[in-house]
């Protein structure tokens, strides 16, 4: 028996990339996921009610074919998308109940803490809404996922020691992260005592697909194993942890996880030396050493998401994707209604302020030539 007396083995299906055919969500391959998941003694699932198709298509690949006793189903409220009253907030639930038929749901969790996000969480008092719900017996465990530092982390968990578990962000390229801060929030979950569930184990993909200098490292010492394997492996050997999220899009990536996941028992001293020598080998990656301490954002006059912006190049350097880079600037730049690094006047104020010593104009050039043009 695991943590909260479940009984989950370390690889969850996280379903938020689920395959497509024509653009709509595959369902009779999830079905063959999910068998195969299932078959293989795997049991959690996590949905959201924000990831569009997804809480209908395990409707019918999971709960229309499965006895309810056979898994766990996770989904998540997103009261900070578009919700401008607590009654809005709440349907989110009766949503997911109807989309998902499950009956109730073992993990629920509060989602997306953080930043701007949290307030709409008090404001609609849904820290005492959901503990409701588990007292009527919809939900089996409350708790949260969570992006942002890990100050606002602690601050959350003393306000909140009702919650049972938190779900956050950690893979062995943003351990040391300046901006993710993957093990200080580690750390503060240790440290409240809160079983952790990991998403984003391979990044979104991105570390199936290092930088070469990591994937030579790895292939060198299991030239057999996937790149992905490390990264999934790395969260799965992490000391209380419950589950780790692999948002597996196709039969492919299912058994290859399931291939070394079925009887993972955890890292050896080896194993881990090179997931350290990976690590050590990212470090040497020339990176703009952006902290996110936005002490240049209180000085901009132009309100530039600078700190952002330098996530998104950064993104760019590592994995040379373009789109999820992109994507992390239209995140931390547009959707905080901050302008872009090509609005910059070149005024040098935010360069007074940073403790970094960064030549920030120069770097914001670099963002629009690489990112905006």
């Amino acid at each position: 028996m695991g943590y909260l007396g479940e009984e989950i083995k370390k690889l969850g299906f996280g379903l938020m990339r689920l395959p497509q055919k024509d653009g709509i969500i595959d369902v009779d391959q999830v079905k063959e996921m999910v068998d195969l998941f299932l078959d293989n003694g795997f049991t959690y699932f996590d949905t959201a009610w924000a990831y569009a198709g997804s809480e209908d298509a395990i409707r019918q690949a999971l709960v229309e074919r499965y006895p309810r006793d056979r898994y766990q189903l996770a989904t998540k409220n997103a009261a900070w998308i578009n919700c401008k009253t607590k009654e809005e907030a709440y349907a989110q639930f009766d949503t997911s109940l109807a989309q998902t038929g499950a009956g109730y749901f073992d993990f629920y969790l509060l989602h997306n803490l953080g930043e701007h996000r949290t307030h709409y969480f008090d404001d609609f008092d849904m820290w005492n809404w959901v503990q409701e719900k588990k007292k009527a017996g919809l939900i089996r465990h409350i708790g949260f996922s969570f992006h942002s530092t890990p100050e606002e982390l602690d601050a959350l968990l003393n306000a909140h020691p009702e919650m049972e578990f938190v779900q956050l962000q950690i893979n062995y390229a943003d351990w040391d992260n300046p901006s993710v801060q993957s093990r200080r929030c580690y750390e503060v979950a240790k440290k409240h005592n809160k079983p952790i569930i990991i998403m984003e184990p391979v990044k979104g993909g991105m570390l199936a697909t290092p930088p070469e200098s990591i994937e030579k490292i790895f292939k060198a010492s299991e030239p057999e194993s996937s790149v992905a394997s490390w990264a999934v492996r790395f969260a799965a050997g992490l000391e209380g942890v419950i589950t780790v999220l692999s948002g597996m899009s196709n039969v492919e990536q299912m058994k290859d996880n399931l291939s070394y996941m079925k009887s993972f028992k955890g890292l050896t001293d080896t194993q881990k030396d090179i997931l350290k020598q990976a690590q050590e080998e990212l470090k040497k990656i020339p990176l703009i050493p952006c902290t996110s301490c936005n002490y240049c954002a209180k000085v901009c006059p132009m309100n530039i998401g600078i700190s952002g912006s330098f996530t998104a190049m950064n993104y760019l350097t590592l994995y040379r994707d373009k789109g999820a880079a992109k994507n992390q600037e239209n995140w931390l730049v547009d959707r905080h209604g901050l302008k872009h690094a090509n609005e910059c006047i070149q005024c040098g104020k935010c360069e007074e302020a940073c403790p970094q010593h960064i030549a920030i104009r120069d770097n914001l050039v670099k963002v629009s030539e690489a990112l905006l043009n």
